[in-house]
Order: C-alpha cells, then structure tokens, then sequence
C-alpha cells in the first residue's frame, strides 16, 4: 500500500505559483481569473490545481471536472488538497480560453457556529498548472503567467448566506493577480473524495403567497438551485431556503440562526444555466420572489460527497420503510466533505461525535470507507497541534486546542470507533495500523485524567440531546456514559497493539483496561445489576462496552428491559445507536419492535407522523402540538433545531443486521453472520448489502404457514433462524420456513 507522501510526489511544484489579488480582505468577494493561449493538434493535456479556498475552473466555457467546492476542506495548517484532470477533449483548435473561479471557501469565509471569518488566513489564494502536448512539444502554463483579473460577476459568495450573481456578461480586465507570499509548509495531497451534484430534484407543487411563490420539493435534502434564464430579461429575482413552513404557509427560517441562505440572481445578457459555485443549502422548500414562477424556471439538484450505493431495504410497513428513507437522505445531506451536523444553518461542521454513532450505518447505506480515510487524516493531523494528544469535537479543526473544562468524551473517542468499523465493515486491514499512534495519543491522555481513580469523572454533554435531560443535568450525570468509550478505547487499542506485536503496549493498556472496567463496575453498577441509579442510557453503555458475560450483565439486562418498560425511549445520541439492538440480546425483540414502532414522542414514527423526510436533530423538534421547539442555546439567543441531523438515523443499524440479519462473522464479511428477527407488524421485508466479498441478499414474509425466510450469500455462513436452529452454509441461495 502507497503512503500519502509516495502519492504527492511531483506536486511540489504547484507551490510554486499560488496567486491572489492585491484588494484587502472583504467577506465573500469572490476574484476570476482568466489566461488566453493557443493550441494545434493537441495530443495530450492535464490540468492540476490546489487552492487556499474554493475554485472552480472552466476551459472555454466548461466546467473542469465534476467536483464542487474543490480543492475540498481540510486541515490546512498541514495539508491542502489538488486535483488533476485530463482536459485535452475541452480544447479546440486555435485560442482557448482558462478561466478559474475564487472563492473564499472554509479557508477565509464566514465559518462555524461563532460566524468567525479568516480562520485559516487572510485571503483566498490558487495555484494551477496546465500542461500541453501538442504540434509545439510539452510546455507548462501555470497561474500568473500572462493571467488576467476580471470584473466578478459575484457582488458575495459565502457558504452560509447564499450567492449575489449580476448575470450581464460582465468580463472586463480590471488588473492581473499577485503572487501569494504566505509561507505555505503544508504537504500536498490528492483528492481521495469529491463532493458532486446527484439527484435532479423536480418541484411537486408552487402555491402562490401573496408575492412570493412557495416551491416544494417533497423532500428535505443538502443541495443547489438551477435557474434557467431563457424564463427572464432584467429581473432580479430572490429565492429564500427552509426546511418547514410556518402555519401560515410562509417559509420558517428561524432555524437557520444567521445563516441567509439565499440567492439573488440579477438576469441579464447570460444565458447560461446559473449554479451556485461557492454554497449549498438544507431545504425543502424555495421562497421564489421577483418574478412569476413558470413551470421549468427552477430546478434543484441534492448533492453529497460521491459514494457507492451499497445498501437497500424495502418493507411493507410504509412508516417502517419510510423511516429508512429518512435515514439514507440524511447521511446524504450530511457527507458533504465531512459528517456535517446538518446542512441548513451556521454550522455544517464535521463533528465527530454525530459521525461515529451514524457510522456503521452510513457503511452498509454507502461504501465509505474513502469517506472516513480521508476524515481519520485531517483528525490525526490536527491532534498533533493539539496538547495533550486531544481530539477536538469538529474535525478538521480550526486551530491547535486541548482539553478544556468539559472533556467531550464520546466525540473524541471517533478516534478508535471509527477505524475499528472500517476494519470490520469493510476489511481494511491498514484501517487500525494506519491511526495506531493518533489512537495512542487519545488513549495516553485518558489515562492521564483518570489517574488512579482509572475512570475520568467530570463534566461532559453525556447522551446528548435526550429528550427531558438538558446541559446541566448531562453534565453532572454524564460520567457512566462517557466513562464506557473509554473502556471500549483501551479495548481497541489493546487488541491493535497486539495485533502489531506491540507487547509493552498490549499489555499496559490490557492492563489498565481491566482497571478501568473493575473501576466503572464499582461506582456505576449495583450488586444488583442497577446502573447508575437506573439511568437508560447508562444502562445502554455500560452494556455496549463495559460488562462481561456473567450473571451481573444477565442482572443489568433485565433491569434495563424494565426501564424501557416503564420508562419508554429516553436515550440521545450516544445510546440510541445501542438500544434497539441491545433489547434484541437481552431476549426482548418484541420491545425493540415496540420501541421502533411506538408513533409517540419521543420516538422515530412520530416523526414520521409529523411528515419527515429526513431524521430530525431533536425527538421532539416539532412539538406534538405542532409548533416548534425554540428553546434557546445559552448565551446566544439562537435556537437548536435541525429537521435534517442523521444521529437518531444510526437505527439503519438495526434494519440491516437486525431486521434483514447481515452481520460481519468476520471483518470485510469474509464470512457472514445472518440471523433475522422477524415481527409481523412488518409484513414482509427484503434488501441486500454489497459487501467487499460480494452482495448479501435477505428477505422474510409472514404467510399462512409461517415466516418464510430467504438467504443469497457470496461467501460461507453462520445461519441462525427465529426458532433456533442453528447451521452452517456455503455460498449460494437458501431458504427456510420458522
């Protein structure tokens, strides 16, 4: 396997010729650059560029690539990402004419919750090399060279507010670029993911509001508008973005906090379809003012960071099958670059707690493994700028940071769940080897706040947004759940540092992980199986990843399956990911179902109930009587509600190794473990998984004469069916009536 530094080589040289304008800093200008040259019997020509920022380039008028938002967001302080392209199709004979787009992208725009601008730097900058075979030999031309700066066509451009575009044509000269003089010491990297256009979205229904036009698109989704101007002349036209509408059919935007999410496109002399280069937006629905709207006039398009379809689930409980639908859109809403917390707002931040607990069933949804690598790397590159071997919350950070009074337990651990998931999805051997020394350093300070206690107690947000528990009560009662990640850390490393014959390390952390778990049983867990005074999601935790096999986890599992009995659905972030699956160990199937199927909130079919198309940040966003949930951040003023946040969505987790029964018997599905839990409330169900070692097809259905179960799979299996018979089968397709 080839290094990250074996693929740069040769790159080097792209430092080289980075530019910029001379103007001061203004938050979203946007700089054009243009570079006229000529061309005969061109046999072969290649295009690459980086950027400090977002660019887009187009050779005579077409788009280079499919790539949005490139070069792609990373950790900037130590990598930036290029692009190379083969373009000798896009040239003609004769001139031809470069032209590269600039925005100000993560690297200098307005970003993150506190709406800060230049976090990176001061401005944006971009760098390219074209290079040319053709009847004249094989020359470069590279940025700077004979470039000249055009009059924008963008009044602003910022991911957070939107575009202002004049479409009149404008291409004036108005000076020439300067050389970037930055110090740029971080290392070149190719692009391992790209973010591209999907889906074409279709209007379902335009009612008109007075002077504006609500457009519907029935789906909640992260994507772009199209305008097609052949429709106007001169006008001016405003299109706003929201995900609900207030009772009164206007558009509700309060969620966005100051994100404007909006376009203002001035028509005039272009007739070019305008795309927006530089945002995306969360939304079902455009606010459409300025003009009447005419059937074809608007289109939208979803868009996501570029993965293989692996995953399919089909039920004949419409809300069951529903609720996977919903989960799908919103890890294709929020795999824009990085797990984004959700598309809409002023935040899309690559959190890595939302990211872990969404993982596994965002890997049998998308082949993802391209996805997390790329992640892993901007993670393990921002932890060495850190002190004390911290993982920050958001990923890629946005400067060095180290652990402050709230420990985020539960985000930073994404450090060993993730590529521990990678190994067993999609068996990636390199996954655990290749983030062994960023887990070591995560680990060793964990170790070092647990100091002889060997549990580190203090303040965290615990199971994040379970309903009823706000931020003072996770912080003080946090510590059972955020206490079971590590546990599960030192497990994880333990086994990867034996795996690597690391002996001293193996046994260390062995060691300390069998301290740590006799120290979490003591303090958390009762005699009589009782877990932190009958807390759900400590229940869920502490089963998860803390206790053995034995009579004390037998205790805990029937006392957490009397909670959910009394107690109903409590959990947040962290433990919903577990819940469902854990009832189904503890011998409780039928609740589980109940649970999964209960339509009151909390739970996922109220939310179905309430017209949902994607998974909602809070159980309760929309409150049973139909308004919203406002409550306020503290000291911001703002509210926290997101109708399109995929972490309630990792119960895809269930439907596939639950529901359809896929399991990993070992990593990559080199064998499977298939064993379905049928529930007649489901009908009848089917769907498959395109492992690394084939598609794994599995289907049930309740007939007259029972449940009728169906199995193709590519590779050996571990078969065991609802009425307990257990058997071993090939490759093939098999079938069986429980």
């Amino acid at each position: 396997m080839h290094s990250w530094k074996e693929e740069t080589q040769g790159m080097e040289e792209l430092k080289m010729h980075f530019i910029t304008s001379d103007r001061g800093y203004r938050e979203g200008e946007v700089f054009v650059y243009e570079q006229k040259f000529t061309v005969k019997d061109v046999k072969k020509a290649v295009f690459t560029a980086t950027a400090l920022g977002v660019y887009e380039a187009e050779i005579n008028g077409v788009k280079i690539g499919k790539q949005m938002f490139a070069p792609g967001y990373s950790y900037y302080p130590r990598r930036v990402l290029y692009q190379t392209h083969e373009v000798s199709a896009l040239l003609r004979e004769g001139e031809n004419t470069l032209r590269v787009y600039l925005g100000q992208g993560w690297y200098c725009g307005r970003f993150l919750c506190e709406n800060k601008t230049q976090i990176y730097g001061e401005k944006p900058a971009v760098s390219w090399i074209l290079n040319i075979e053709d009847a004249g030999g094989v020359r470069d031309i590279v940025s700077g060279e004979q470039t000249d700066e055009l009059e924008s066509p963008y009044e602003y451009a910022g991911e957070y507010d939107g575009e202002i575009y004049f479409a009149d044509g404008r291409n004036q000269v108005i000076g020439h670029p300067v050389s970037f003089k930055n110090e740029l010491d971080f290392a070149l990297e190719p692009t391992l993911t790209e973010v591209t256009l999907q889906e074409e979205m279709e209007v379902k229904e335009a009612k008109q509001t007075g002077k504006v036009t609500i457009l519907d698109f029935g789906q909640n989704f992260a994507g772009i508008v199209e305008i097609n101007p052949s429709f106007l002349t001169n006008e001016t036209i405003t299109i706003r973005h929201g995900e609900i509408l207030n009772a009164d059919g206007s558009l509700y935007t309060s969620n966005l906090r100051k994100a404007k999410a909006t376009i203002i496109y001035h028509a005039g002399a272009e007739k070019k379809k305008y795309r927006p280069r530089f945002t995306y937006m969360g939304f079902r629905y455009m606010e459409l003012s300025g003009v009447d709207y005419q059937s074809g006039m608007i289109k939208a398009y979803a868009l996501h960071t570029d993965m293989k379809r692996t995953g399919y689930f089909s039920c004949e409980n419409p809300m069951v099958q529903k609720l996977y639908e919903n989960q799908v859109w919103g890890q294709k809403s929020n795999y824009v670059e990085v797990p984004t917390d959700c598309p809409q707002r002023d935040e899309r931040m690559g959190y890595t707690g939302d990211g872990q607990v969404f993982a596994r069933t965002g890997a049998y949804n998308f082949d993802t493994n391209d996805f997390w690598k790329n992640f892993l790397r901007d993670l393990e590159l921002g932890q060495l700028d850190n002190t004390e071997g911290y993982v920050c919350a958001t990923v890629p950070q946005t400067g060095p940071a180290g652990i402050g009074f709230i420990s985020m337990l539960g985000w930073g651990n994404a450090v060993t769940i993730l590529p521990e998931m990678l190994y067993q999805q999609f068996g990636d051997e390199e996954a655990l080897p290749r983030q062994y020394e960023s887990m070591k350093l995560f680990v060793e300070a964990e170790i070092r706040k647990m100091g002889k206690k060997n549990l580190w107690i203090g303040p965290s947000l615990g199971d994040w947004l379970a309903m009823g528990k706000g931020i003072a009560w996770q912080a003080m009662h946090n510590n059972p759940v955020s206490n079971a990640f590590i546990v599960h850390d030192l497990k994880v490393i333990s086994e990867t540092a034996e795996r690597l014959g690391k002996k001293a390390d193996a046994d260390r952390y062995r060691r300390q992980l069998e301290a740590t778990t006799k120290a979490y049983i003591e303090k958390f867990v009762s005699k009589k199986g009782i877990v932190a005074k009958d807390y759900q999601s400590a229940y869920i935790m502490a089963l998860k990843f803390v206790l053995p096999e034995g009579e004390l986890r037998e205790l805990v599992k029937k006392n957490f399956a009397a909670n959910i009995r009394k107690n109903g659905l409590q959990t947040g972030f962290f433990a919903t990911e577990h819940l469902l699956p854990l009832l189904v160990e503890a011998g409780e199937t039928e609740l589980a179902y109940d649970i999964l199927l209960q339509e009151g909130c909390p739970g996922w079919m109220y939310q179905i109930k309430c017209g949902a198309t994607t998974t909602w940040e809070r159980w309760d966003a929309l409150k049973p009587d139909g308004t919203v949930n406002e409550e306020k951040m503290a000291g911001s003023g703002d509210n926290m509600v997101s109708f399109n946040h995929y972490a309630f969505g990792s119960v895809g987790e269930f439907y596939y190794q639950y529901i359809l029964g896929i399991k990993p018997q070992k990593p990559g599905f080199a064998e499977l473990h298939f064993e379905p839990y049928p529930d007649r409330r489901l009908g009848g169900v089917s769907g498959s998984y395109l492992s690394r070692a084939g598609k794994i097809e599995s289907s049930w259905k309740y007939e007259e004469d029972g449940c009728h179960i169906s199995l193709n799979t590519p590779v050996k299996s571990e078969v065991v069916l609802p009425n307990g018979q257990r058997e071993t089968v090939e490759e093939g397709t098999y079938q069986w009536l429980c």
